[in-house]
């Protein structure tokens, strides 16, 4: 049991997700309640290390109420990388290493552990701040349920109730129609979202970045449920589906410190659909209404139990690690084994075999 411990910090980076201030709230709660210590609130994620902005001196006060609310109270960013720091310099863009910055920071602030809440990019982060030093302890975070070392994040559960609502309200105008929608969900790599939202939702095409799909394939499963007389069909893409040559859906970079994300295949599937297919053809994208909104009882139990754990793991000492479900219990394992490798769909596992089952279509 570490008994140096006074002061510890805690930030969310990356995109926010539904059960980032249940987090927060434990980790506050648990640290006074327990162990007696200041907890100071990084702002805007690892550019609040960065940019020397004064921290938030949390206390119960601060947390009081934020449970069911979403988004988070410190605020987040996707930029602010201090290990590949972006910035714009004479019209071109510079790529800097501020990492020395944020460890200095971490000690004029004196903080004992920094608590990093994030997905893959933010945890990567942290185990390189970790392997320069810094006492890191993480906590996993993504709507996209795709880190491997853990057997959910929270928001994923938030995420997929909004998808599967979302799909239960364009069922019944599809069906009174006949026509075929299209729900576009979150999902990068990894079709958790997608498959899941699908089976909960009665989809009837199933789009996921882990099977590459073909359209001539698409357009003959909807051809043969009108040939049954189911004159509608309901179609979920994750953002990150594939055509069979590999090729992917992006938009436009924008400013300079951001890459190209994915997003439109939704769109553009319509697009090509329409040539074959006899059905009007409607797209709705969700985008961030996945990440918004007050978080489900699952999301702020397991938000909880992760920031109770993480704080309980500091006074053990487990720098270097991240807490993590194994179900039942919220074990500590090692940030290098949470971002090793990317947990994706299996594309001949329970979930599919599921699907296929059931006469889904998977764009095989």
């Amino acid at each position: 049991m570490q008994s140096n411990i006074r002061r510890i910090g805690v930030l969310t980076g990356g995109g926010d997700a539904p059960g980032l201030n249940a987090v927060i709230r434990a980790v506050v709660k648990t640290a006074i309640n327990e162990y007696g210590w200041e907890v100071l609130g990084i702002e805007d994620g690892f550019e609040g290390l960065l940019f020397q902005r004064q921290p938030r001196l949390l206390t119960h006060e601060d947390v009081r109420g934020i449970l069911p609310r979403g988004g988070t109270i410190l605020g987040t960013t996707n930029r602010g990388n201090p290990f590949a720091y972006r910035v714009e310099v004479d019209g071109h863009v510079e790529v800097r290493d501020l990492s020395r910055d944020a460890l200095t920071r971490i000690q004029q602030l004196e903080l004992d552990c920094l608590v990093v809440i994030g997905g893959d990019g933010s945890l990567r982060i942290a185990l390189e701040l970790s392997r320069l030093g810094a006492p890191i302890v993480g906590i996993p975070k993504t709507i996209d349920n795709d880190l491997s070392a853990t057997d959910i994040t929270f928001g994923f559960d938030t995420a997929l109730h909004t998808a599967t609502d979302a799909l239960d309200k364009l069922h019944t105008t599809a069906e009174s129609h006949h026509r075929v929608m299209i729900l576009e969900v979150m999902g990068r790599n990894a079709g958790w979202i997608a498959i899941e939202a699908g089976l909960a939702g009665g989809a009837d095409v199933i789009l996921i970045p882990e099977i590459p799909f073909r359209l001539d394939s698409i357009c003959r499963a909807i051809d043969q449920r009108d040939r049954m007389g189911r004159r509608f069909s309901l179609v979920v893409v994750a953002e990150g589906a594939m055509a069979r040559d590999g090729s992917q859906v992006y938009q436009e970079g924008g400013a300079v410190d951001k890459l190209p994300r994915l997003g439109g295949i939704g769109q553009q599937l319509a697009a090509m659909m329409r040539e074959r297919v006899q059905h009007e053809i409607r797209v709705t994208t969700l985008g961030h209404v996945q990440r918004g909104g007050s978080p489900t009882p699952f999301d702020r139990i397991l938000g909880t139990r992760f920031g109770a754990a993480a704080v309980r793991l500091i006074a053990e000492g487990g720098f270097g690690k991240m807490v993590a479900l194994r179900t039942p219990d919220v074990v500590p394992v090692d940030l290098a084994e949470a971002v090793g490798v990317s947990k994706r769909v299996p594309p001949n596992g329970e979930l599919v075999r599921t699907a296929r089952g059931l006469g889904i279509h998977l764009g095989e």
